[in-house]
């Protein structure tokens, strides 16, 4: 479903630019690459790009805790790589260590 999400977002992506190109500068993009916009390629393209939109109102409406722990997931060749070191973790007491060779010198 991942990639499903990531396709469509990026004929989102597209389609938006696409609209801009439209409003600054009256230029249509998708019509220009692909022979105008009543070519079959560019419906297509067209069309492609409002599916893309309404699938992504799905992602409008999922709740940030899930989109969270989606990006959370590892693949599973790096799971058995487990690395627990963290920046803020707390660091081992040496203190002891330092007085027992004090004693001994």
């Amino acid at each position: 479903m991942r990639t499903l999400q990531r396709i469509a977002l990026v004929l989102a992506i597209i389609g938006a630019i696409n609209w801009g190109l439209i409003g600054f500068f009256n230029f249509d993009l998708v019509a220009t690459l692909f022979g105008g916009q009543d070519t079959a390629l560019s419906r297509i393209i067209y069309s492609l790009v409002g599916l893309s939109g309404l699938f992504c109102l799905t992602l409008l409406f999922q709740p940030w805790e899930d989109m969270e722990r989606q990006e959370t997931v590892r693949p599973r060749s790096q799971q058995n790589n487990i690395n627990y070191g963290t920046e803020f973790g707390e660091e081992a007491d040496f203190t002891s260590v330092e007085e027992k060779n004090k004693r001994n010198e």
